[in-house]
């Protein structure tokens, strides 16, 4: 790895600051739009380094924002610190056991991602300084990214106005350039409402808004045979109307989460699970409403910036990892499938490998299995041209979203990972800096994706999200 450069001595000198910082976020772990403690943290640590603070971001009271320099090109670097719920897992074990039981846990790594980009936006602002090179960096605070949506919102009320280009990354179980794929998502809520009666005595005078729930799940089961293959729906019960079976339900609310590979294939899906649900309405002489709780879009690809991301990881190499890395990550292999530890390397459509870290490069452009999930990094990606890479912070084969996740996140693997990636996205932004052409290439390309067909989706009024987030 090459490590001898002026900016990635600036990585290092920052290093243990945000090192320390993740493990603290780690060791707190907040919901979506309720990252009090975490966004705290952040907001003190750009004051320490000497950005330009703007708290309360599109009127978010967990996003914030710091910029450095002046002039020049904007570059945005983009972290999140949110939790998810029920993955509370003492760290370093490799064995499921929660610090709190149900509580909160870091099971996708954004207690590193956060302190990762931060790290790459720190050492951006004293390069820009040491060398007077015209420019800003611009860290990013994002919550809420775990089903809230608040990068869309940001980018609705203009938070990312001026932006130039965008980095960020994830952990992940390889390192290499993410592939520019994620399906638009809405997640709404549906509420039926009925009338309440004795079930027994007077069960004719009753309108089950439960029942109402039930026939759009069987409505929308059937449906699933006729949409597009990338589509993806889900759904929750939110309120089944209470527990007293001998009343008929006079209320019930469900969440569905609607996914397909375009936007505009999203937006006619939303239509007919409404469609759905009113005729599941029209059957229980019930009435429904469509409540819209967060939607992201799909993500627009950059080539230019993808082929920069690749040749400055190439140039850096595989994460440093020692023996011991190794030995906690095959405990953590120990715990997975087969299919699990395979999945990574089918997903990048390279062959497997048997190491329990990944100390290399992937290839791009791999004819790999399209395994993709929604990020509100999409939205991001619709304003700006934008790259995301992934670094190994992870056992390979780790599920996201589990308590091996939790466990690993504190780990010398995963600091290290996270080092390397900042590495990665403040190389990649000084090429930005310094190459006028090739940031010229990179927004010349995003402006070609927004005029292209598939893209060009109007979104009706009744499927925008809500003014403001909804925790």
């Amino acid at each position: 790895m090459q490590n001898t450069s002026p900016l990635s001595a600036l990585i290092d000198s920052h290093t243990p600051d945000l090192t320390a910082m993740a493990d603290r976020i780690w060791a707190t772990p907040e919901l979506l739009y309720a990252e009090f403690a975490s966004v705290a943290e952040h907001v003190a640590m750009l004051h320490q380094k000497g950005f330009r603070v703007t708290e309360d971001l599109a009127g978010i009271p967990t996003a914030v924002m710091g910029e450095a320099g002046e002039g020049g090109p904007v570059i945005a670097i983009l972290g999140e610190y949110d939790a998810l719920p029920g993955l509370s897992q003492v760290a370093g074990i490799a064995e499921p056991r929660p610090v709190t039981p149900g509580g909160n846990g870091h099971g996708c790594g954004h207690n590193l991602l956060g302190s990762g980009a931060m790290l790459a936006a720190c050492a951006l602002k004293d390069w820009l300084e040491q060398t007077g090179t015209p420019g800003r960096v611009r860290y990013y605070g994002c919550p809420a990214e775990e089903g809230g949506a608040a990068k869309a919102f940001m980018v609705r009320d203009g938070a990312f106005r001026g932006v130039d280009a965008a980095i960020t990354w994830h952990p992940d179980s390889l390192t290499r350039v993410d592939d520019p794929l994620s399906l638009a998502n809405t997640r709404a809520d549906f509420l039926f409402t009925g009338k309440s009666s004795h079930a027994a005595a007077t069960p004719h005078l009753g309108r089950s808004a439960l029942d109402a729930v039930e026939l759009m799940s069987v409505g929308v089961n059937y449906l699933r045979e006729h949409v597009p293959q990338d589509a993806r729906i889900h759904y929750a019960y939110l309120d089944a109307g209470g527990p007293a079976p001998n009343v008929v339900q006079a209320s019930a609310k469900v969440r569905y989460s609607i996914r397909a590979l375009q936007l505009s294939t999203m937006l006619d899906l939303v239509q007919r699970v409404h469609d759905v649900a009113k005729g599941a309405a029209l059957m229980t002489g019930t009435s429904v409403e469509m409540r819209v709780f967060s939607a992201v879009s799909n993500m627009l690809g950059n080539e230019v910036l993808e082929n920069l991301m690749q040749e400055v990881l190439e140039s850096l190499g595989g994460v440093p990892f020692d023996q011991a890395d190794r030995t906690y990550a095959s405990a953590i292999q120990a715990t997975l499938t087969p299919e699990e530890i395979s999945q990574p390397f089918r997903r990048a459509g390279i062959p497997p490998r048997d190491t329990p870290l990944c100390d290399w490069v992937a290839p791009r452009k791999q004819a790999g299995e399209v395994m993709i999930g929604s990020t509100d990094v999409a939205d991001v990606s619709w304003t700006a041209p934008l790259v995301q890479v992934l670094a190994a912070t992870l056992a390979i084969g780790t599920p996201f979203h589990t308590w091996q996740v939790t466990a690993q996140g504190m780990a010398p693997a995963a600091h290290k990972g996270m080092t390397h990636a900042a590495r990665a996205m403040a190389l990649c932004a000084q090429r930005l800096y310094c190459d006028a052409p090739l940031l010229a290439a990179a927004k010349a390309e995003h402006a070609a994706r927004l005029q292209a067909e598939p893209y060009r989706c109007p979104i009706p009024p009744e499927l925008q999200p809500p003014l403001v987030p909804r925790p």
